[in-house]
């Protein structure tokens, strides 16, 4: 098995709309921290399969389709999801990809790939979890304990060559009133993950399924400052996984070890995730989703809203806008009406299978592929395109902000469960 990695910027001039919020006061007016689209690809010498990754609030069917075309092989474009990126006509249930960014993105993929294929080399894997604590909740509730799942997968070459980390939390830690571009916490990560892990490794942050977890009950502040809190939490922890990955292995991740680490095992289980004679597949499939109907009245929600503020209780105050927000969401000028198209794609590399969902599945829907997978198992959110929200169907029975906002009707994000599930049973181990 061979595996590359590379880099291309993505830059974002003043003026040009931002996407990620409906009450954004003005274009961008500068930049905090560069963009990039980051690509990784696996190769087994007949087949290769490229993950590229984009600081951006979402990706749609035709700039998904415009990257794969450009980079010239099995492609998944992933957005990190950043709402302080280009607004790349995101909005529920998809729509086009405004120019520039259709041209500037797929050029930027491609670039990547082609870096990546460049560097390309022999290396084996290991995928770590475990859990990451005080970065990410459900933002439906604030009661919910502050805790998410973390994937990490290492990638070495006789050392550590790269990281590719999976953070199933919506990168929202800048606000609306914010008009500098930014990777928000996705380049955090990346950031802090870079000074510790040294100039010689390369590191990939994508986004999983975030659909339900935000940073709206952990976040301390909405600044650079905190960027750099939250991003260092989640680097330190992947170097815990890291770190004890190396000492439950004889080899270590340095010297030759890998395998499959789970925080409630409190080890790693022997055996290679990839390496010597692995090889690459994928599948793709795309189904239609039923679209559902509007239950909630806008008049309703509003009266709510403005009861919650005469009551001065923030947290009910915040979760009472974000339902007006919601419904104000669904009905976006764009909004097309008919089945929703999407796409799900499985990569089996060696051992370990990828999952692409697209749009924003709520956690628990990356859970039950994960629990039902016959291998270990990565869920991405964010995938090959935007039906938008796609909650769990017992969320349906709550009025929250992604229910309002969703597209799609109950027992969407099931069937994509159910898809995944069925590629990965019909795919096989290339080991």
């Amino acid at each position: 098995m061979s595996v590359g990695y590379g880099s291309a910027g993505l830059t974002v001039p003043e003026g040009m709309p931002m996407g990620g919020y409906l009450d954004r006061q003005g274009p961008s007016a500068g930049t905090l921290d560069p963009l990039e689209v980051s690509a990784v690809t696996w190769s087994d010498g007949e087949r290769r399969f490229a993950l590229a990754v984009a600081d951006l609030i979402c990706v749609n069917d035709d700039l998904a389709e415009r990257a794969r075309r450009a980079a010239g092989c099995e492609l998944w474009l992933a957005a990190t999801h950043t709402h302080a990126g280009p607004e790349t006509g995101c909005v529920p249930g998809g729509g086009p990809t405004p120019e520039p960014w259709l041209d500037l993105v797929a050029d930027a993929a491609r670039t990547a790939v082609h870096r990546a294929v460049d560097s390309e080399r022999p290396g084996e894997g290991v995928a770590l979890r475990g859990d990451l604590r005080g970065v990410g909740a459900d933002r439906s509730r604030p009661e919910a304990e502050a805790v998410v799942p973390l994937d990490v997968i290492a990638v070495r070459d006789g050392g550590l060559a790269g990281v590719v980390v999976v953070l199933p939390v919506h990168p929202t830690v800048l606000p609306a009133a914010n008009l500098l571009v930014s990777a928000d916490l996705a380049g955090a990560v990346r950031r802090a993950l870079r000074e510790r892990l040294g100039p010689g490794v390369w590191v990939v942050v994508a986004t999983g399924a975030a659909g339900d977890i935000s940073t709206r009950h952990t976040r301390r502040g909405q600044d650079a400052a905190e960027l750099d809190r939250l991003g260092a939490i989640v680097a330190d922890r992947c170097l815990d996984l890291l770190t004890d990955a190396a000492r439950a292995d004889s080899g270590g991740i340095g010297s030759g070890g890998s395998g499959w680490a789970h925080e409630g095992a409190g080890r790693a289980a022997g055996g290679r995730v990839w390496g010597a004679g692995s090889r690459v597949g994928t599948a793709r499939r795309r189904i239609a989703l039923e679209r559902a109907a509007v239950a909630a009245d806008a008049e309703s929600l509003a009266a709510d809203l403005a009861r919650a503020e005469a009551e001065g209780d923030p947290a009910s105050a915040r979760l009472a806008r974000s339902r007006v927000e919601g419904l104000r969401a669904r009905h976006t000028p764009t909004a097309e009406t008919g089945a929703i198209d999407a796409e799900v794609g499985v990569a089996r590399v060696g051992g370990l299978a990828l999952v692409g969902l697209p749009g924003e599945p709520f956690l628990a829907v990356a859970d039950q592929i994960a629990e039902a997978a016959p291998c270990p198992t990565v869920v991405l959110g964010y995938v090959n395109g935007y039906p938008g929200y796609l909650p769990t169907a017992d969320a349906y029975r709550r009025t929250e902000y992604e229910v309002l906002a969703s597209q799609v009707a109950e027992g969407s994000a099931e069937l994509l469960a159910a898809t995944a599930l069925r590629l990965l049973a019909e795919s096989r181990p290339w080991t």
